[in-house]
């Protein structure tokens, strides 16, 4: 499928984290960053972690990001697509925000093609070597038999947990996902690679990774990673001329 316009591409919003005041400045320039690429947008792709942590009850979703959820809903009434992917911190959307927001929903990567380019689009989490715990606690969230246990809480000690859990896996994580730490040890670049042994890709687009990055892979193929929103507002855009990381200055500062 051709496209006739720009695409964009961000991730790891996190919103929620650290606190509501610094999440709710944030989700405001995330607001007006959609406010302004809609000019000339032919699709956004809103590539996982938009949440720092959300878990959709039969009747009941996580309080607050109303801005966010409401300039989604605007977009997608205008006619133009946007593609959420659940991230390691938002896999427990389920259909609320599609049928709600009108979202297009994806749970693994997917290929897809704008002007002539190929492009192998996911969040990023469990791909390449390594993690293996977070692997197998993947699995396990996913379980959808784990899932309705976890529904069985009340949402005020479901989402309590589920947010001192962040908490304690971004203290400690702490800062060694904001430093690069050479091609060899990129998991993402990796696995990037072994893909090119299958097929050719022009560009791959990732987040997960907290650092923006633009690396080349092999001939012709890029590999990007979106870096994300409490220290960068960084994205991509992809246009007829090629894909360049931005970073959006916003007139909140």
């Amino acid at each position: 499928m051709a496209s006739t316009g720009k695409v964009y591409f961000a991730s790891d919003f996190h919103l929620g984290a650290p606190d509501h005041s610094t999440s709710l400045e944030r989700e405001k320039r995330i607001v007006e960053w959609l406010e302004h690429i809609r000019q000339d947008a032919d699709e956004i792709f809103l590539v996982g972690d938009i949440f720092d942590f959300w878990f959709e009850y039969k009747r009941t979703i996580p309080r607050g990001f109303v801005r966010l959820q409401g300039k989604i809903a605007e977009l997608t009434d205008s006619g133009i697509p946007v593609h959420v992917f659940t991230g390691n911190h938002d896999m427990w959307i389920f259909d609320y925000l599609p049928d709600e927001l009108g979202i297009t929903l994806h749970r693994e990567p997917i290929v897809r093609e704008f002007y002539g380019n190929k492009c192998y689009i996911g969040h990023g989490d469990g791909l390449g070597p390594g993690d293996r715990g977070y692997k197998i606690l993947k699995r396990i969230f996913r379980n959808r038999f784990c899932q309705w246990c976890f529904a069985r809480l009340h949402p005020n000690v479901g989402i309590w947990l589920a947010e001192k859990s962040s908490k304690t896996s971004r203290s400690y994580t702490g800062k060694s996902d904001e430093v690069f730490h050479g091609e060899e040890k990129e998991w993402l670049v990796i696995y990037s690679k072994e893909q090119l042994e299958k097929e050719h890709y022009d560009f791959f687009i990732f987040g997960h990774r907290h650092l923006p990055l633009e690396i080349e892979v092999g001939k012709n193929s890029t590999y990007f990673n979106l870096g994300e929103w409490i220290n960068y507002s960084t994205y991509l855009e992809l246009n007829e001329s090629g894909a360049i990381l931005k970073e959006w200055e916003s007139s909140q500062k």
